[in-house]
């Protein structure tokens, strides 16, 4: 079943089904009466530092409780060490009656609504108002005896549009092209990215300087990993393992996150703060750009050490790439600082062999106000392989040239200062933040032409076509 919160409802009959196949032992499960502390310390415990609309976090009351005491996080730290999440498993475990009946325990009904099967009263309020509940689902099944999350009922894609001047990333159903969801409670989100198997979204956070990890079930931030500087954009690895994180500041490094672990375990140091970084196809790369150096960057992902890198005439802005039959890196497509257009580097020869510049569009007039030296900021090579998009902020276009002969076969407009691409996986739609409109278009990738705009946050830019699991 899949659902926006607040946007789905479910008929009584159903949800008697549903409790009893969600009350059935899936996998992962230990005999009734063993709490794992793995998944209470990596699942549990992020639900108690989660901001919902009207309600303080848990931790901002239990902190002071006898009852359910919750450990004061220490200076300038995002989360407990482990340490204090096993003092935390200790109070959360004096108040639960380890069953597959979750109204057994007090932990269980103290902050569940009263109709949905609660305690009367909760002095923290009442933080879930059904059994349904994603967050008191996870707490249910630690309860239970699970060790793991349980497999998803369905995963789907999902476009997530971050909004730069806000505090929130909007979730677009790509089938509907409507809004279904949204992420908050990062103020500033930068970059974007989705792990491989739709468990949760990674996005990098300017204010705070972290990589947020967020629960794709409850659309909740599980854990915030410190960073060593401001965030831009990130990459991740086609089998999951690992994220890589651009910082924006000099002299210039690349974070490099362990998803196992949820710990930063190496931070490289390169030439020039980083723009962006992205991962290339076959995931054997880590390849990073930097506007004050005008370098390109390339990092082994096996060795997580700096292979080679490449002197642009300007700063880098957004990449992209094509692959060869065997799915290796062919070229890097690159959008430059005050070039309208792109550059072209051929990945092995390491070097730059064409240069493309968009012409101006007829009829349109050219807009330079906050441009903030990057006329053309978007790129995206089409699932096929066939296609390269690139979008201008001067006109409001996105240019489609074919692939390799890099030919002008279209353009479309997308609204003011567009900015990033991504397609759906079958390739049949390309969507795009157009930042000036508070907009984010789909465009039809075979017509080339618009068939929605959607209605999203303040400055929306950077965007990602994320796959998302559901209960």
């Amino acid at each position: 079943m899949s659902h926006a919160p607040g946007k789905t409802r479910i008929r009584a009959s159903t949800l008697g089904l549903l409790l009893a196949v969600w009350a059935a032992p899936l996998f992962a499960q230990q005999a009734p009466g063993t709490l794992d502390f793995n998944y209470f310390m990596n699942e549990v415990q992020p639900i108690f530092l989660a901001k919902r609309d009207g309600s303080v976090r848990c931790i901002q009351c239990h902190t002071r409780s006898s009852l359910f005491r919750l450990q004061e996080l220490e200076e300038h730290q995002l989360f407990w060490t482990e340490e204090q999440s096993r003092k935390n498993f200790e109070s959360a475990s004096s108040l639960v009656l380890p069953s597959d009946d979750p109204l057994k325990s007090r932990f269980l009904t103290h902050p569940l609504a009263t109709a949905a099967g609660g305690d009367p009263f909760h002095g923290g309020g009442k933080h879930f108002p059904s059994q349904l509940d994603p967050e008191w689902r996870i707490m249910a099944d630690w309860v239970a005896g699970y060790t793991a999350r349980r497999e998803p009922a369905s995963t789907n894609v999902r476009i997530i549009q971050t909004n730069a001047a806000g505090d929130n990333s909007t979730i677009i159903d790509p089938v509907t092209n409507t809004v279904v969801g949204e992420i908050t409670d990062i103020e500033i989100p930068h970059g974007i990215v989705g792990a491989p198997d739709g468990s949760q979204v990674y996005i990098t956070n300017e204010a705070m300087h972290s990589l947020d990890i967020v629960d794709s079930r409850t659309l909740r931030v599980k854990r915030r990993i410190p960073l060593s500087g401001r965030p831009n954009n990130l990459g991740v690895t086609k089998d999951g393992s690992t994220v890589y994180v651009a910082i924006m500041e000099m002299p210039g490094a690349l974070d490099v996150i362990d998803v196992a672990s949820m710990t930063n375990i190496k931070t490289i140091p390169v030439n020039g703060a980083i723009h962006n970084v992205y991962v290339t196809p076959d995931s054997r790369y880590a390849v990073g750009g930097s506007i004050q150096t005008s370098t390109i960057n390339v990092v082994d992902t096996s060795t997580n050490e700096v292979v080679w890198e490449l002197k642009m005439s300007s700063g880098i802005r957004p990449m992209t790439f094509n692959t060869k039959a065997d799915g290796s890196t062919d070229k890097i497509f690159v959008q430059l600082s005050d070039f309208h257009g792109f550059a072209v580097v051929d990945f092995d020869q390491r070097k730059e062999v064409a240069r493309i510049e968009h012409p101006a569009v007829p009829g349109y007039e050219a807009h330079y106000d906050g441009l903030q030296a990057a006329p053309a900021h978007g790129l995206a090579v089409s699932p096929d392989g066939k296609t390269l998009w690139s979008t201008s902020k001067v006109y409001g276009h996105v240019y489609i040239h074919s692939l390799p002969d890099l030919q002008e076969i279209g353009r479309v407009f997308v609204g003011q200062h567009p900015e990033w691409i991504t397609f759906t996986p079958d390739g049949k739609t390309a969507y795009m933040g157009a930042a000036g409109d508070n907009t984010t278009y789909a465009v039809d990738a075979a017509t080339m032409k618009a068939v929605a705009k959607i209605p999203v946050g303040q400055v929306p830019k950077r965007i990602a076509m994320v796959w998302m699991q559901a209960d």
